[in-house]
This record gives structure tokens, C-alpha cells and sequence, in this order.
């Protein structure tokens, strides 16, 4: 085993690994756990995610950490600790502040069920978390008013605490906020958080086109990454990236500042539900299979496009 690596056990197979996937010279990473039954109505959680720990050193330069995180099971919940260090490389990306260590323990619903049919909007606050303890968070706080002309100081926007009524996307818009190759970067704190897809910690698992559990939304509904069987309820078909039903607006809202100096895409008001447009509803989630459930649950995905992370939760919000 490479003196870069600690240790990184999984309980549940009662085993340790050496030296797998990334150029920070971690070892292999963390399996889900077990399958289980589970139904589309309860959840049927069972095993997944009960027994799991994982203690790696983070190499990279703008990292240079040890990467620890925990997962065990109540009868009724699923507690993560963990201390918020990702454990994939961190190369490029222009972070505010360093990547610091969190102190992280957060409860979910080992059993969720479904209580809004719309979803519960998730307002700055997180979405989920991921197995490795990272922070799924895609909004931002920056905003603009309406009357906003540039992206500069003083052009009517600020990129934190902002109260204005456009808020500002990390992703695909007018402004940089340095995010990095795993679509993430630091808040003033130090917390790494995902924005999009954590593109190193799929990599870290392996990477290709498979269904993947990646993490653990804040109502307990498992969170996958990119693909998902092309029939939800059918295990054997094939597996294609899912697509979301959010658009982007063909025609600005009123009110909005300049399309010249903020293209569409800039503000999360400028995208828009479209329902049967895409294969997910407008939390980004469904029910069906998955390799963890093959009796089906509801679940989330993190896309490629818009909304990138679910911004609303089908389960007990927080």
C-alpha cells in the first residue's frame, strides 16, 4: 500500500484496498454497500450506504489534505460525517479561499417517502451531499438588479449576500466564479462544494457509462450522476445521460437586465420547467431501478445542463 494513503476501509466487505483510480495517489474508493429490495414508495434503503468509511490523502496542490469521511445507520436514519475534503485531484479553478477541513455530521431519512408533489424549493441552502463528504450546493449568492449594466465592481451586482431579484449561476453564464474541473470550488469558509457534475469523483469511481450512485440528497432519495437505464423501470435496458425538463427561456423575463452584457443562461431565472421535455421532473429526480434499488425508489440526478444539482426535494426538506 503507496505511504501516500492511509487507509480506506469498507466496512461492510470488511476489507481494505490499495492504490485505484487518480493522480493523487488515493486508494480504490468507496463502494455504496449492499443492495436492497427497497419499494418506490418508502424508499426501501436498507443496507446501502450503512457501513462505510473512508480515510484518504488528498495530494494535489490546492488540496494537500487528508480526505475523511464516515457513513453509518440508525433504524431510521443515515448519518454522514465527514470533513468536506475531496478526495479526487484539484488542479485548476481560482478559489477565493483555500480548501479547508469542515466538521460535518448531517442526519438523513433512512426511509423517505414523497410529501410534495411539486417539490420543496431549496433556497441557499444544500442540496445533498456526496459519499465522499463534499457538498453538493448549486446556487450561488451573488445577484443583480434590475437595472445591472456590468459585470464589473459597481455595475449592479455583487457576487455574495446578494438580495437583488436575477441570481446569478456558478455555471454557463456571464461570471466566473472560479470554478474548477469538477465544477466546484470554496466558499468564504474554505468548504468545498460541487456547482455540476463532480466530474474527478466519478472518475474516482471508475468512471464510464453506468448507473452511479454518487451521494445522498437532504430528504434522504439517493443521488445518481449522468446516466440512468433509458426506461426507468427496466434494469435491462440500455444506459443513456439522462436529460432534465428545465429550458432555457426563449425570450427574457421582464425586466431583466441586458442579454448583450448578461446572455441567457446568466440568471436561474432564465430557465424554465417544461414538463415531458426531458426525462426528470423539475426536482431533476424519478422513480425507477437502480443498481441499489432494484425495487425502485425515487431518486435525483445531477446533469449536465441546467439545473445541474435538484434545486427542489420530493422528500422532508430540511
Amino acid at each position: 500500500m503507496s505511504r501516500r494513503v492511509l487507509t480506506l476501509c469498507l466496512v461492510f466487505a470488511a476489507s481494505c484496498s490499495g492504490p485505484g483510480p487518480g493522480a493523487d495517489g488515493g486508494s480504490d474508493p468507496p463502494d455504496a454497500g449492499t443492495t436492497d429490495g427497497g419499494s418506490a414508495t418508502d424508499g426501501g434503503h436498507g443496507e446501502v450506504a450503512c457501513a462505510l468509511s473512508a480515510s484518504v490523502v488528498n495530494s494535489s496542490p490546492k488540496v494537500n489534505a487528508m480526505s475523511v469521511s464516515a457513513w453509518t445507520c440508525t433504524a431510521t436514519t443515515r448519518v454522514m460525517t465527514g470533513n468536506g475534503i475531496p478526495d479526487h485531484p484539484v488542479v485548476g479553478g481560482s478559489f477565493a479561499t483555500p480548501v479547508g477541513a469542515q466538521s460535518l455530521s448531517v442526519t438523513f431519512s433512512r426511509t423517505p417517502s414523497i410529501t410534495s408533489q411539486t417539490g420543496t424549493t431549496l433556497t441557499r441552502r444544500p442540496s445533498g451531499y456526496v459519499l465522499n463528504s463534499v457538498k453538493l450546493d448549486p446556487g450561488t449568492d451573488g445577484t443583480c438588479s434590475s437595472t445591472a449594466t456590468s459585470t464589473a465592481m459597481g455595475g449592479g451586482c455583487v457576487a455574495i449576500m446578494g438580495r437583488d431579484p436575477w441570481h446569478l449561476e456558478a455555471l454557463g453564464g456571464a461570471f466566473m466564479f472560479g470554478t474548477d474541473e469538477n465544477n466546484a470550488h470554496t466558499q468564504p469558509n474554505g468548504q468545498y462544494h460541487y456547482h455540476g457534475m463532480p466530474e474527478g469523483y466519478l472518475t474516482r469511481l471508475g468512471g464510464g457509462m453506468r448507473v452511479t450512485l454518487v451521494g445522498f440528497a437532504v430528504d434522504g432519495f439517493p443521488i445518481y450522476a449522468r446516466y440512468g437505464y433509458s426506461v426507468a423501470s427496466d434494469a435491462t435496458s440500455a444506459v443513456r445521460a439522462v436529460t432534465p425538463s428545465w429550458q432555457k427561456k426563449a425570450t427574457p423575463s421582464a425586466g431583466r437586465p441586458s442579454t448583450t452584457v448578461f446572455p441567457m443562461g446568466t440568471f436561474t431565472e432564465d430557465y424554465e420547467y417544461v414538463a415531458g421535455s426531458g426525462d426528470l421532473d423539475e426536482c431533476n429526480g424519478r422513480v425507477g431501478v437502480t443498481p441499489e434499488f432494484p425495487a425502485g425508489t425515487y431518486h435525483y440526478y445531477i446533469t449536465d445542463t441546467f439545473p445541474f444539482i435538484q434545486r427542489c426535494v420530493k422528500g422532508t426538506a430540511p
